[in-house]
């Protein structure tokens, strides 16, 4: 694995677990050089994960909206820095550009931006791993309510099951790195073809 796209807020709360975290993990995602590619933010926690990971030498791509380069929010001393025309744009070389995709928390465009990779990797669109860093059982809700979609019948187990959740960073990774699933097998465990 050369490249994590990391999900997150523009936002931070101070919690000094969730500072740790992202210290323990860009420390393990540039020991083993695998580059960051994220939402190009400086502010927040992207701003936070951004500064770590550059700290200890890891390559850093960032991916803005024009829109939110004009307000100046742009993080100004990424290795890489992509300037698209709007969001969909955006998400599309954040994906393009990873090899999994890593969550940690945020807010509505944090899930959106969840919840669009997950249901690709449902539909067989794409195999790469989806770990999120629970820190604190800030998700602990969310997936509480996957659970409900399960028992209602809305979500089949084993697509609620593509997802890691985890409140270690390294293990998380270690879980992510070996995450091996054919497009094909995603698509038929949903449809039970198999």
């Amino acid at each position: 694995m050369k490249s994590i796209c990391v999900y997150c807020g523009a936002n931070f709360n101070g919690d000094p677990v969730l500072k740790a975290a992202i210290e323990k993990l860009t420390a393990r995602m540039s020991e083993r050089g695998i580059s960051l590619v994220y939402g190009g933010g400086s502010v927040g926690v992207m701003g936070l994960l951004a500064d770590e990971m550059l700290s200890r030498g890891g390559a850093v791509t960032g991916i803005i909206p024009q829109f939110l380069m004009d307000k100046e929010v742009g993080h100004k001393g990424l290795t890489e820095m992509i300037v698209t025309s709007n969001m969909h744009e955006r998400k599309k070389k954040m994906a393009d550009l990873s090899e999994a995709f890593l969550i940690l928390p945020g807010g509505f465009g944090t899930l959106e931006e969840f919840f669009e990779v997950l249901t690709w990797l449902q539909l067989g669109l794409h195999n790469k791993a989806i770990g999120v860093l629970n820190i604190g059982g800030y998700y602990d809700n969310l997936f509480a309510q996957m659970d409900v979609m399960v028992e209602q019948r809305y979500l089949k187990q084993a697509n609620r099951d593509l997802v890691f959740n985890e409140q270690d960073p390294e293990l998380l990774l270690e879980k992510m790195m070996n995450f091996s699933a054919t497009p094909d097998e995603v698509w038929f465990k949903d449809r039970n073809l198999t």
